[in-house]
């Protein structure tokens, strides 16, 4: 089984937001598999069924951002699964807008939801897609940036990216993630 986690913050506020994509991303594969995210379990909205062949748990943390190793540390304890079938998706200010990265394994980097899974979970062996955000401005609060919806003329770039991420997890569980970074990443 794949636990398949992307990251956000609960609430009509958050929706749109950078922060949001990992959100947006469960979002479209629900959509496109029949998954219903209708349980609220282990401190997330979850859901559970099929996709590429596999048996997946669809997860949207409803911890908020910071917390969100707990709702992880949970699930993971509860299912048992081992890093490679846990996927986590997830905003990156360091890759470009509208560009995907994939990753085996790494550290947080500056992202708080990550440091919070890293170490509640007290490992970083895990597949990772990072959804490039863009960058604040120089002197613009990073909090205020990733909490913001993006630009109008950013819309197709990031419904793209959308797109393309929830293609790449297919492809991490149908062919592996070696090929899924050969594939995906740019």
């Amino acid at each position: 089984m794949y636990v398949i986690v992307g990251l956000g913050n609960p609430g009509r506020q958050y929706e749109g937001t950078r922060h949001n994509v990992g959100f947006d991303v469960i979002d479209i594969l629900a959509d496109e598999n029949g998954i219903e995210l209708k349980k609220l379990k282990h401190k997330s909205l979850v859901g559970e069924g099929r996709i590429a062949g596999q048996k997946v748990l669809l997860v949207k943390p409803q911890t908020y951002m910071n917390l969100s190793g707990e709702a992880l540390l949970d699930i993971y304890n509860y299912y048992k699964v081992s890093p490679e079938e846990l996927i986590v998706i997830y905003d990156d200010i360091d890759t470009d807008l509208g560009k995907l990265r994939i990753r085996k394994k790494g550290s947080a980097g500056t992202h708080n939801g990550m440091k919070s899974i890293i170490y509640n979970l007290q490992f970083d062996t895990f597949p990772r897609v990072r959804i490039g955000v863009g960058r604040p401005e120089k002197g613009r609060d990073l909090a205020s940036f990733v909490l913001s919806r993006f630009e109008k003329d950013a819309m197709e770039d990031v419904k793209s990216v959308l797109k393309s991420a929830s293609q790449s997890v297919e492809a991490i569980i149908k062919e592996g993630v070696d090929a899924a970074m050969n594939k995906f990443n740019s």
